[in-house]
């Protein structure tokens, strides 16, 4: 089972983090900054396996890695996990995001968290590997953009709700509310649109 997923760049700066067991918010930065020192100290031509560190569990989890330009990609998993299949799902996400993203970077993942978070629950769901074809990804992250367009989205919405108050159809704007001893003065909406 996968136990985190965490993405951080070349300073140590966390991109993603989620984990898949419950652990204490400061427990959680330690994480990061343990597997942090733990990969960044490996040399490039090593293996992307390890033990997992001190906190996460020690040596009944690993720690599976890729580094790709800025960006390592790390996921903690325990021992009935496959080493090699992890580093194949890792690959597959990556290249998910830059499918979705058009040639990925550090600031896609900042600024479009959302959707990676997105895209990472189509692969990985509660810990357990739910998708590895890419293109049945691709798929749902498309169909998802569909129905948010057609939806018009949530940055439309302050705009549709300018244009209903605009085109309200009142005989005559009331200038005031009464009900009972509460009297509402109602601004002219002409000056707010």
């Amino acid at each position: 089972m996968i136990q985190a997923i965490l993405v951080f760049n070349n300073h140590g700066k966390p991109r993603l983090v989620r984990f898949y067991q419950r652990f204490p918010e400061e427990i959680q930065q330690q994480i990061v900054r343990e597997t942090f020192h733990l990969v960044l100290k490996r040399d490039d031509n090593i293996c992307n396996f390890l033990e997992g560190g001190s906190l996460i569990g020690g040596s009944d989890y690993k720690l599976i890695y890729r580094h790709y330009a800025t960006l390592y990609f790390v996921f903690c998993v325990d021992s009935s996990e496959s080493e090699l299949g992890i580093l194949d799902l890792i690959q597959v996400f990556v290249e998910t995001l830059d499918k979705c993203f058009e040639n990925v970077c550090e600031l896609d993942l900042i600024f479009h968290m959302d959707k990676v978070h997105y895209i990472l629950q189509e692969v990985v769901m509660g810990g357990m590997v739910l998708e590895t074809n890419m293109n049945e990804i691709v798929a749902q992250i498309e169909a998802q953009n569909r129905l948010e367009k057609s939806e018009g989205g949530l940055s439309a919405a302050p705009a549709r709700a300018v244009s209903a108050v605009k085109n309200i159809n009142l005989p005559e704007m009331p200038r005031s509310i009464n009900i009972g001893d509460l009297n509402i003065k109602v601004p002219n909406l002409s000056q707010l649109v």
